[in-house]
């Protein structure tokens, strides 16, 4: 480890200033800062600390852990809290495990959470359980942080034993409870706080959030490939510096190849948040509030810190993590640079190919069927009710009025087929399929004609798992054979890959920002208000099936 200095302007979050100086870094960490200005040089660069995703599903990048941290270090992030949740939901403890490893091969700071619901609701088909004795075994793990997002917030209302044994080890052991609580507002939500929920990253008004930071909790401002809710909240920084932070839940590959919560600051700079707000936010809350072994840029601390051109756009020129050189003007530095794919693998996938027949919807006399409206940028949906289009006595897609038929396919055994229908995908041809969905990760496809949506659904079982797109010309497909969530290719062929498959999306008709990830969602049961699980469509306000 080299002994270094670096001069620039300072940026003291702490203190709250900039000043021109010099940084001495012995050992990995921060030796001495020494003032040589009272003021900023205009003619130099800025020195900061570096960004945290303080909540992000590294699964939902479709990279394992070690390619992310290739990206991600570009743009400045230095750390996330990573909630293991997708994974786990696939492979159990397996997956977890997989995940740590592998991002033990990378100098960068995953701070991986245990996941609390382990399957997500009791309505659908996982592929492993997560009991309370394993998430306290995994809280009692000194690399585990924090117990990741309690998405049943029923659960948390109504007493269930298993969840709160689950954050009675998370508190016990010292350590924080994250949230997951849409549109829960008042009384409700203040019980959930009272259990020991400290966060919520599901905000998607201002009312919402400042009601839930008024009585304590923490908000993340999260802006994802999918749900992007930073325009409705950043308002609420300058008023509540110390109790927000910036997250992305989930982005996928082309996204990240962007940007991360660099661009987060760039945009909140410009709406003229206070400088020193915004990188309180993004830089410093999610090391106080997970006491993370993350530097803040003070003497003694590691040091992880990055220099940036400005702090307008917040170009990042270097970025180092104790005392490491990892980026510098556009290249990786250093040994981690190789990209070595891990051939050890986890997976699970057990269903044999579907036949056409498998996604007939037999009419029987409805005069409307329910329909689920997927909003842009919004992991909720709208439930609609719609005449049905009939075909030989069959529902079909009714692609002139974007009323789509939508299946999810149980991935780990044969099972018959749930179908349903959805709108705003907005197809004119051919189908998208996908096996990252939202919690359970089984098959999902959206499509024109129940030929398309089976050929699409037996790429992704050919495949292991995967994302594809295909019509009467062509078909393309990204394979992820990692828990049928991740590649373990370099993580720039990936997102190029996606993008391909994206851009063949919207040629095929799609109007959606993301619509693979929109797609990932429609299976997501505990965000309201309509959705589809193996077992059948699903009203998540008053979580039953749909008779």
């Amino acid at each position: 480890m080299s002994n270094f200095k670096v001069e620039g302007n300072i940026v003291d979050v702490l203190n709250r200033n900039i000043f021109f100086g010099e940084i001495e870094v012995e050992a990995g960490k921060i030796k001495s800062i020494n003032q040589l200005s009272d003021s900023a040089k205009n003619d130099s660069n800025y020195i900061l600390p570096g960004f945290i995703d303080s909540h992000v599903h590294i699964e939902s990048s479709m990279l394992i852990p070690s390619e992310f941290a290739r990206l991600a270090v570009i743009h400045g992030t230095v750390s996330t809290i990573s909630d293991p949740h997708e994974i786990a939901n696939v492979c159990g403890m397996e997956g977890v495990e997989f995940m740590l490893s592998n991002g033990n091969t990378v100098p960068f700071k995953f701070n991986f959470g245990a996941p609390s619901c382990v399957p997500a609701t009791i309505f659908e088909t996982a592929g492993a359980e997560l009991n309370h004795d394993d998430v306290r075994s995994l809280l009692e793990r000194p690399e585990i942080k924090y117990l990741s997002e309690m998405m049943n917030f029923p659960g948390v209302l109504y007493k269930d034993e298993e969840v709160l044994k689950k954050i009675a080890a998370a508190h016990k052991l010292g350590k924080p409870v994250d949230g997951h609580a849409p549109g829960l507002r008042g009384d409700a939500v203040q019980q959930y706080i009272d259990a020991g929920i400290s966060t919520d990253h599901e905000c998607f008004t201002s009312d919402e959030a400042l009601d839930k930071l008024q009585r304590g909790m923490k908000i993340l401002i999260r802006e994802g490939s999918a749900a992007k809710n930073f325009e409705a909240l950043i308002g609420l920084l300058n008023d509540w510096p110390e109790m927000i932070m910036f997250c992305s839940d989930d982005k996928h590959p082309d996204s990240l190849v962007e940007g991360h919560i660099n661009q987060l600051c760039a945009r909140a700079v410009e709406k003229g948040v206070d400088i020193f707000n915004v990188l309180q936010a993004a830089c410093i809350n999610p090391v106080l509030h997970y006491k993370l072994d993350v530097g803040t840029l003070k003497t003694g601390d590691f040091a992880d810190f990055i220099v940036a051109e400005d702090l307008v756009n917040f170009k990042i020129q270097k970025t180092y993590i104790d005392g490491i050189l990892l980026y510098e003007n556009g290249q990786l530095v250093g040994d981690w640079v190789k990209h070595i794919e891990d051939r050890e693998s986890v997976n699970q996938f057990s269903c044999s190919l579907k036949k056409q027949e498998d996604f007939i919807y037999s009419f029987s006399g409805q005069h409307e069927i329910p329909v689920i409206e997927a909003l842009d940028g919004q992991l909720i949906t709208k439930k609609r009710f719609h005449k049905p289009k009939v075909e030989n006595q069959n529902i079909i897609s009714d692609v002139e009025n974007d009323i789509l038929k939508m299946v999810v396919v149980n991935r780990y055994h044969d099972a018959p087929v749930a179908v349903s229908f959805v709108k705003n995908f907005d197809l004119k041809q051919g189908a998208i399929a996908s096996s990252v969905a939202h919690d359970s990760h089984n098959i999902i496809a959206v499509g024109v004609d129940d030929q398309s949506i089976c050929e699409a659904v037996n790429l992704i079982i050919k495949e292991s798992g995967g994302v594809a797109a295909l019509n009467n010309e062509k078909q393309e497909v990204l394979p992820l054979p990692v828990a049928g969530l991740m590649s373990n290719q370099n993580g720039y062929k990936v997102a190029a890959c996606y993008t391909s498959i994206d851009k063949f999306a919207k040629e095929m008709g799609s109007t959606l920002i993301a619509p693979f990830m929109t797609l990932s969602f429609m299976a997501l049961l505990v965000i309201p208000h309509l959705k589809l699980s193996d077992k059948g469509l699903f009203d998540g306000d008053e979580f039953k099936f749909v008779n």
